[in-house]
């Protein structure tokens, strides 16, 4: 039967340990120890009992020879149930105060009992796997899951979140952690190639072609400019310059002007419409080849650590991470204070949200269930030694009187049973014996 104690002590190393002020025992305890006083009393008045039994028959058996199998039974009987009697009381204490050995077992032995249930314990329930296995039969996730999808449960789970953010902010703010993240954060961008890792992205952008979308915003840019009129009147001012004064005369500017719009208009239309235009299989050239450079060349590599370290010793990159800190940690400060706390109310959504998208996804509830197994198990395989020290401890700190009576209470009653079947397997044995005596001598 599952039971609780408490020893009401600090923990304590063995070697430094104090007597326990006592076992507290349960209110079961109670009724436990009243059924084994009567038990108790119920064998030893059998005993005394088998002893009037015997002497009654022994005084009657001249006249009454039969009795002297009841006198064999209840001899016997006497015989087995102080036997058992010896073997019962030798458990707990000394019969009769007697300093006999191998007597009170369990007292004398608390040490080596404590240590060897400890061991047991380690050994036999907090092994690896019959850990795992118990471990595997709660769903942690849907527990997870059914806590956080209650709203009220979500909202104080926000309210705790964000008391403790503008604590967390300002803790930062004062251990200079903040400075040394920055300059954690420089030290790794000074790190990073640029011009290699621009290739690569450029790389990614232009799969399946996804750069000619710029050509076609670049052409769509054209094809305005060539249909503004204050861009048309100033290009007509420019080749106006560039003619003699007698094609001026004869308004070529206009007419030169008119050629080139209309060519590339028509040019602009036709690149638009063909997906497979020479021009555009020259921007792709041109692209792949940038690319390359990028990849390769040392001197677009050179170039781009300058600009690097050039944009990274600025102090404006710096001020304004500071800026954009103080701002952030302000606004979360001032937000966290507020009645209707923005952070706290879409943390309770996300919370809530969460509750209910783990509840319908069986697979990240299998993979969090796997995750909490693994980790708990984990745990306790790494701390099951500490756990049978304490129980050694705890057992050995227990006060004698008080761990006798506990054992005694708990188990006491069916070892009184025992006297009861010594007594009837005694008196069967001595009945059984005197017949065969009967019987070997009956001649």
């Amino acid at each position: 039967m599952a039971r609780r104690h408490r020893t009401g002590i600090r923990p304590m190393t063995a070697a430094h340990a104090a007597p326990s002020p006592g076992l507290a025992f349960d209110p079961r305890d109670a009724d436990k120890l009243r059924a084994l006083r009567r038990t108790k009393a119920f064998a030893t008045g059998a005993l005394a009992l088998c002893v009037a039994v015997f002497a009654t028959a022994k005084y009657f058996q001249p006249a009454y020879p039969w009795l002297g199998f009841v006198a064999a039974f209840a001899e016997a009987a006497t015989i087995g149930g102080l036997a058992d009697w010896y073997a019962v009381v030798a458990l707990f204490k000394r019969p009769l105060g007697l300093p006999i050995p191998h007597t009170a077992i369990i007292p004398e032995n608390q040490a080596r009992i404590a240590d060897n249930l400890g061991r047991f314990i380690e050994v036999n329930f907090l092994a690896p796997e019959p850990v795992r296995e118990k471990l595997a039969e709660v769903d942690f996730a849907a527990l997870v899951a059914d806590w956080l999808s209650d709203r009220d449960r979500a909202a104080g789970l926000s309210r705790l979140v964000g008391r403790l953010v503008p604590q967390t902010i300002r803790a930062i703010e004062d251990s200079g952690l903040r400075g040394f993240l920055t300059r954690r954060v420089v030290d790794q961008l000074e790190k990073v190639q640029v011009a290699p890792l621009a290739a690569e992205l450029l790389t990614a952008f232009t799969e399946d072609r996804r750069h000619q979308a710029l050509f076609d915003q670049l052409i769509g840019v054209l094809g305005k400019f060539i249909s503004d009129e204050t861009a048309l009147a100033a290009l007509r001012d420019k080749i106006r310059k560039e003619l003699p004064s007698l094609f001026n005369l004869f308004r070529a500017d206009a007419y030169l002007l008119k050629k080139i719009v209309s060519s590339a208009g028509s040019l602009l239309d036709e690149v638009r419409a063909d997906e497979n235009h020479p021009l555009r299989h020259e921007f792709d050239t041109f692209v792949i080849g940038f690319i390359e450079d990028l990849r390769d060349s040392e001197d677009y590599a050179e170039r781009a650590e300058r600009m690097k370290r050039d944009l990274l010793a600025r102090p404006e990159l710096r001020n304004f991470a500071g800026d954009m800190w103080a701002g952030l940690s302000a606004f979360i400060e001032q937000d966290a204070g507020a009645p209707d706390s923005a952070i706290r109310r879409h943390l309770t959504e996300l919370f809530v949200d969460v509750g209910r998208q783990l509840a319908a996804d069986e697979r990240i509830r299998a993979d969090m269930n796997h995750g909490f197994v693994v980790a708990l198990s984990s745990f306790v395989e790494s701390q099951k030694s500490g756990v049978s020290t304490f129980i050694a401890d705890q057992v050995k700190r227990w006060d004698l009187a008080q761990l006798t009576r506990l054992i005694e209470t708990n188990i006491g009653r069916d070892l009184q049973y025992i006297r009861f079947n010594g007594m009837i397997i005694g008196g069967l044995a001595g009945l059984a014996l005197y017949s065969a005596e009967l019987l070997a001598f009956a001649n």
